[in-house]
C-alpha cells in the first residue's frame, strides 16, 4: 500500500469494505429475482451495519494514531485529557 494516510488497519477496512460490496451485490441480485422485500430490507441492513462498522473502524484509529501527531509532546495531565478523549471515542 502506497500514500502518507495508511494506516495499520486499513487493509482490514479494505476486507471489510469489499465484503460489503459482495454483499451488496448479492442484494441487488435479489432484487432483481423479485425477492420479497422483508429480505432485501434485512440483507440491506446487514450491508449498512458494515459499512458502519469500517467507517467506525476507520474514525477511532484516525483519533488514536494523529491526535497525538498533530498535538505533540504534551504534559501528563494535558496527555491524561487526550487519553480519556480517546477512550470515550471507542463509544462512538
Amino acid at each position: 500500500m502506497t500514500g502518507d494516510h495508511m494506516h495499520e488497519s486499513h487493509p482490514d477496512i479494505i476486507k471489510r469494505l469489499k465484503r460489503a460490496q459482495g454483499h451488496l451485490a448479492s442484494v441487488i441480485n435479489m432484487i432483481d429475482s423479485g425477492r420479497p422485500c422483508l429480505e432485501l430490507a434485512q440483507q440491506l441492513h446487514a450491508v449498512e451495519k458494515a459499512i458502519q462498522q469500517a467507517k467506525r473502524v476507520l474514525v477511532q484509529d484516525h483519533i488514536e494514531h494523529c491526535l497525538d501527531a498533530a498535538i505533540g509532546p504534551l504534559e501528563s495531565e494535558q496527555q491524561s485529557r487526550i487519553d480519556e478523549f480517546k477512550a470515550i471515542a471507542r463509544y462512538l
